[in-house]
């Protein structure tokens, strides 16, 4: 716009007319907010001397206006013309009239808040910051003033106070004094306003402030509501700083205590403040606050019932279960005190109780003997406010216990789990009486807590159900329910049906179910939905046993099916009902069919239709899966061809969900009504599976080759079924079978399909091996085959074979072994194949019967060729397993004479004892000790790869053995050797594995002579402990819990970098830096890593985090990876811990995600660096998610430098997209 046009607005701001100016304001914002906006000098003063002038105009919505022109003007105009601004403002602001102060101020915020740049910022600070200081200090000068200038101040030091270091020590002269004025108003704004200051302040000033509050606070003689002041700056700072704090905790924590403790009694915001300041500090400098965490729960457990008005004589404990509510209402009533605010004590104790919970997971058996008897008991608590929290400090009690307790199976007396299960029925008790309260809020607070308890206990009510289930009927079908009320009742209900054995419910269905029918009915669709998936549960409580039934179902299941038919029925209605009611009908049809005979015909063909509409297909599909498996067989025929045609499109769906559960469905209808459905629409779902079976979704290739054996062992389908198989699946399976993403159930899938194969009569076993032979051949096309691919194609032959018979099979061992024969020299696929062929038929079958075949394959151990002989010891292993004592002393004997193939033949025992270890099979006494004999003189080998195959030996061994082999390697924990005492480590890690076995008992006992090799002088012992304690940390942590406390602090020595390890070796041109303690500090991480999952109660974060995860952090490639994954989990887990050294662990993020590999680097380092960006972005966001992150300046400037570099950001989002 031309600048003509410009003067004409100003003129009219100018105006005597209020109506011109308002309108001219407007006009000249519009103008501002445009893109191109572009002003000359003149102008610039002059447009910006007006706006000043307009902010005192008479008219409040002009000058309201004129602040809002600021926001865009500062950003157009020169940094001299915005200090000018700034000035002007300053001085209107300390010296102007009354009535233009609020808004001089209004308008030095806005500018602060949009300054363009850095630059202008600085010159801003520089000029504005006096005037304030001035402002504030200044006796004589009005509160109202000071008031501002602190709120200004308070904005300034939030935004910019890193830029104002030189004159942070004046800032804080300025401000202390400033606690101790008599204006309660000034008091509260310089709380805010040192609060913000701090942040941005060195160690040595933050020290000096809080001392000076600390010798505030010591002065007994200051009036109380300076000391209240006092006390909340503490809390404040300790918000602002985080684990800055940590150091000054030792002066501030006694004081509070002690305020506590001897405030006078009517100085209740006094105790609430300082429960505040407590709850902060347990939040933020957990590891600092270690020590005071004893005294403050026994303070938090005093004042929880910190009710000195109000005795509690009415509800001393009268369980009984039937009094009239009415009388519990007027004693609840009876006092009311508007001055009384002991109830802000109150919720303060339950918050720093609850601090204290989320906090400390190590302290957890001590919570539930000492808080939670006193929790349960102030359920009763008569402030609605206050029970909410002491309900929520509960809940998290409960949350922590399901944490620290995932994946534990078993519970002595000590674990949290087994003392919430003594609590149980104290717990059901008091809520049963909240549960009679008129209170909606309380309600639904006591459901919340029955809700976690069944999440965490998921059986604990059983004995319990009776007398919840008024408190459920209650909450349903009174009147005054809202429906929050019903939502949290039926999500309790459902969990509580689903996690208990049905047996338990038959005495209350009649009172449970009735309420639960008429909620289907509800109004409001999140209601309805609920209540159709605890219908769900109930229709499996109901009748859990088809077959036998000791309750009578029958008056439950018309009332039900007519509930959900209307629900099914009804067109307009939200999706989320329409999936349930769907959902819900296929279960009452596939367990109540044979009782709704007459209701079939009409309830199924809906059901049918709403697999047609593309909104609820996917749920259909499920629906009717669960009434095939229904063990009723139901008459489908009415619906059957429909369905069958349907489902048979659905497979051409882009959408994989559907495939996927439309192939589950089908199988399931193929199964129970084959004789119904026809061969050519066997033929039509062949044709339409064969485009399913391709390694770019193993799972769906997997779903459609079972359905393909299923069509195939159908006795009905015809021979053109077979023969359809034959032209359009075999083809895709062999194709398949060369992919080495082949693994687990698609592979399992792909043997039955060959095994239907041979037993179907049209497809004959010798083009059938050839065929799966020439698979193996390198194509033109994609090169030679992979080597997993090799191994698929051996076990296809092999069940292949079993399934011909024994002539089949011994015709093709005997052209495997031909193969081997005809020329041992070259590396060919077909030798390779041969072998593992030999192996998979050897391991399922006793070859003996074929002369001298151990002695073929080991003369591929003289292969030039490494695969080869690779295969060979794979194949000699498995063939023993089929003929144990033949071939095991012809495979110990040549490991003690061959010292040159004692590699492969390790590696051939190995096989055969895994393989031992899991069929449950047992050694005789002889061959054990000649193994062990033989492998103990092992233990020493140079080799590292000799070593790793012994110790997997011996664990295994172990595990058919344990009485002989845990002694015999206690015993080599003393040995000389370093190499013997980190196989002997190793082994043992071999030895613990998920499952139960007879060796956990024996271990239990041993475990610790192992592990405390943490602390050999040797490297590689040490790395050997890690991975030991590693894996029991995965596999059974009950065997570590007791020792935790005395290995966690040597595992976190692992994770420094050790100078003596680090060599610099001479390469002539260069010298190379080697670290020797990568591959320990790695293997530390990971065991962290893994112990964060299973035996958080045990990992104090606090203490690991600073100073370990920090290095970590800043260390090698290898390194990082498992520490951001470490970090994301703690700010998932343990967000306090985290959030208390937020601003320390932004550096090394910083650095990484900024670091940029040489010109010259390859395109490994480059990929490496990558993915080292992404690891690091991972963790940020995780880092993000954690509410009050906000408050760390650091993390802030971090996460708006990601915002505004475009590659980061990019990546950032598809992070979180993930």
């Amino acid at each position: 716009m031309a600048n003509l046009a410009l003067t004409g607005i100003l003129e009219k701001m100018t105006g005597k007319d209020k109506d011109y100016r308002y309108m001219a304001t407007s006009d000249l914002l519009n103008e501002l907010n445009k893109e191109g906006f572009k002003l000359d000098v003149d102008l610039e003063a002059k447009l910006s001397n007006i706006v000043i002038q307009q902010l005192d105009d008479a008219a409040g919505d002009v000058s309201g206006l004129a602040v809002k022109c600021l926001a865009p003007l500062v950003k157009k105009i020169r940094e001299q013309q915005v200090l000018e601004m700034t000035n002007k403002l300053c001085d209107k602001l300390l010296n102007g009239k009354e009535q233009n102060r609020d808004i001089a101020s209004i308008a030095l915020k806005t500018i602060v808040a949009e300054v363009p740049n850095a630059t202008v910022a600085q010159s801003v600070l520089v000029s504005i910051s006096p005037k304030l200081i001035r402002g504030i200090v200044t006796q004589g000068m009005g509160t109202e003033i000071k008031c501002e200038c602190l709120d200004i101040l308070c904005d300034v030091l939030h935004k910019y106070g890193n830029l104002m270091a030189s004159d942070h020590e004046v800032l804080l002269g300025a401000l202390l004094p400033q606690l101790n004025t008599n204006q309660a108003s000034v008091r509260k704004k310089a709380v805010s306003c040192i609060a913000s200051l701090a942040s941005s302040l060195s160690d040595d000033l933050l020290a000096k402030a809080t001392v000076e509050i600390v010798r505030l606070l010591k002065n007994q003689t200051t009036k109380s509501e300076i000391t209240r002041t006092n006390i909340q700056m503490i809390g404040a700072l300790s918000r602002a700083v985080g684990y800055r704090f940590g150091p000054h905790l030792g002066d501030a924590v006694p004081i509070l205590i002690n305020y506590c403790n001897n405030a006078s009694e009517n100085d209740e915001e006094l105790r609430e403040y300082s429960l505040q300041a407590l709850e902060s500090f347990l939040l933020r400098c957990p590891r600092d606050i270690s020590s005071y965490c004893d005294q403050i729960l026994h303070l938090t457990l005093e004042f929880l019932s910190h009710d000195p008005n109000f005795t509690d004589n009415m509800e001393e404990d009268t369980d009984d279960e039937s009094y009239v509510e009415e009388e519990d209402d007027e004693s609840a009533n009876e006092y009311t005190d508007d001055e009384d605010v002991s109830w802000k004590v109150r919720r303060a104790a339950a918050k720093c109780l609850a601090a204290l919970i989320v906090s400390r997971p190590e302290m957890l058996s001590r919570l539930y003997e000492e808080a939670c008897p006193k929790l349960i008991d102030r359920f009763k608590e008569r402030e609605e406010n206050v029970k909410m929290d002491i309900f929520n400090t509960f809940i998290e009690l409960l949350r922590q216990t399901g944490n620290v307790t995932k994946g534990q199976m078993d519970f002595d007396e000590s674990s949290p789990r087994y003392l919430l299960k003594q609590e149980v029925a104290k717990i059901v008790r008091s809520v049963n009486k909240q549960l009679r309260e008129k209170s909606i809020k309380t309600k639904v607070g006591a459901f919340s807590v029955l809700k976690e308890l069944v999440i965490v206990l998921p059986d604990c009510l059983a004995d319990h159900i009776g007398s919840l289930t008024p408190g459920i009927e209650k909450a349903l079908c009174d009147k005054s329910s809202t429906s929050n009320l019903k939502i949290e009742a039926l999500v309790f209900t459902r969990l509580v049906l689903a996690s208990h054995a049905p047996s338990v419910f038959h005495p209350y269905i009649k009172a449970i179910s009735a309420p639960i029918i008429s909620a289907v009915g509800e109004r409001y669709y999140k209601v309805t939905a609920e209540a159709l998936r605890v219908c769900g549960e109930l229709v499996r409580v109901v009748r859990p046993n088809i077959e036998v039934c000791g309750f009578d179902f029958k008056p439950y299941v018309h009332p039900i099916y007519a509930a959900i038919m209307s629900r099914l029925t009804n067109q307009d209605q939200d999706q989320e009902v329409k999936e349930c009611a769907i959902s819900c009908m296929g279960l009452v049809v596939s367990t109540f069919g044979d009782h709704l005979g007459a209701e079939l015909p009409s309830c199924l063909p809906v059901l049918v239709d709403r697999m047609g509409n593309e909104i609820t297909r996917l749920t259909a599909v499920k629906a009717f899966a669960v009434i095939a498996a229904s063990l009723l067989h139901l008459d489908l025929s009415c619906v059957l061809e429909h369905v069958i045609s349907e489902l048979t499109a659905f497979l051409r769906k882009a959408n994989r969900a559907l495939r996927q559960a439309t192939l589950g469905t089908l199988n399931t209808l193929i199964v129970g009504y084959g004789d119904k459905i026809g061969s050519a629409a066997y033929e039509v779902i062949v044709v339409e599976l064969s485009t399913l079976i391709s390694d770019s979704d193993l799972h769906m290739a997997a779903l459609a080759l079972e359905l393909c054996c299923t069509l195939m062992a159908d006795k009905r389908s015809g021979p053109n079924v077979g023969l359809t198989v034959r032209n359009k699946v075999l083809p895709q399976a062999l194709t398949l079978i060369r992919s080495s993403l082949l693994q687990g159930q698609a592979l399992l899938a792909l043997q039955n399909f060959f095994t239907a194969l041979v037993y179907s009569a049209n497809t004959s076993f010798d083009v059938l091996l050839d065929s799966l032979l020439s698979a193996a051949k390198p194509s033109a096309q994609t090169g030679a085959v992979a080597k997993q691919a090799l191994f698929s194609i051996a076990q296809c032959v092999a069940v292949l074979c079993l399934a011909a018979g024994d002539k089949k099979c011994s015709s093709t061992v005997n052209m495997l072994t031909d193969i081997l024969k005809a020329d041992s020299s070259t590396n060919s696929a077909k030798q390779h194949l041969s072998l593992l062929c030999l192996g998979e038929i050897g391991r399922r079958k006793d070859l003996s019967s074929h002369d001298h075949i151990e002695n073929i394959v080991i003369e591929s151990f003289q292969s030039p060729f490494e695969e080869i002989k690779s295969a060979a010891s794979y194949a000699l292993g498995n063939i023993a397993v089929g003929n144990l004592p033949k071939y095991l002393p012809f495979i110990l004997d040549k490991i003690d004479n061959q010292q040159k193939k004692q590699y492969l033949l390790l590696h051939s025992l190995k096989e055969v004892i895994v393989r031992q270890s899991v069929d449950k099979a047992e050694f005789d006494d002889s061959s054990v000790d000649k193994i062990t004999k033989l492998l103990f003189n092992h233990c020493e080998s140079d080799e590292e790869g000799v070593r790793n195959v012994v110790a997997e030996c011996l664990g295994k061994i172990a595990l058919i053995e344990p009485g002989k082999l845990v002694p015999a390697l206690k015993e080599r924990t003393s040995s000389l050797a370093a190499f013997t005492r980190a196989t002997v480590v190793i082994a043992v890690k071999y030895s613990i594995v998920e499952r139960q076995e007879k060796i956990d008992e024996i271990l239990y006992r041993e475990i610790s002579t192992f592990l405390m090799l943490i602390k050999d002088q040797d490297r590689h012992v040490r790395r050997a402990a890690v991975l030991a304690l590693s894996t029991a940390a995965h596999n059974k942590p009950s065997l570590i819990k007791c020792l935790l406390p005395e290995l966690l602090p040597l595992l976190y020595d692992q994770t420094v970098i050790k100078k003596e390890l680090i060599r610099t070796v001479d390469l002539g041109p260069f010298k190379h830096t080697v670290d020797d303690g990568l591959e320990l500090r790695k293997a530390a991480f990971e065991c962290v890593d893994t112990l964060l999952d299973s035996c958080l109660d045990q990992v104090n974060p606090s203490s690991f985090i600073v100073p370990y995860l920090l290095s970590g952090l800043d260390d090698h490639y290898d390194v990082k990876m498992p520490c951001h994954l470490i970090l994301s989990k703690l700010a998932d887990k343990c967000p306090s811990a985290v959030l208390a050294v937020l601003d320390s662990l932004v550096d090394p993020l910083h650095k990484t995600i900024n670091f940029r590999p040489k010109q010259d680097a390859v395109k490994q380092e480059v990929d490496r660096n990558e993915d080292m960006i992404r690891s690091a972005l991972r963790a940020i966001a995780s880092l993000n998610r954690i509410s009050g992150g906000d408050c760390s300046h650091k993390f802030k400037n971090l996460m708006n430098e990601i915002a505004k570099s475009q590659t980061l950001s990019e990546k950032y989002s598809s992070i979180r997209n993930e």
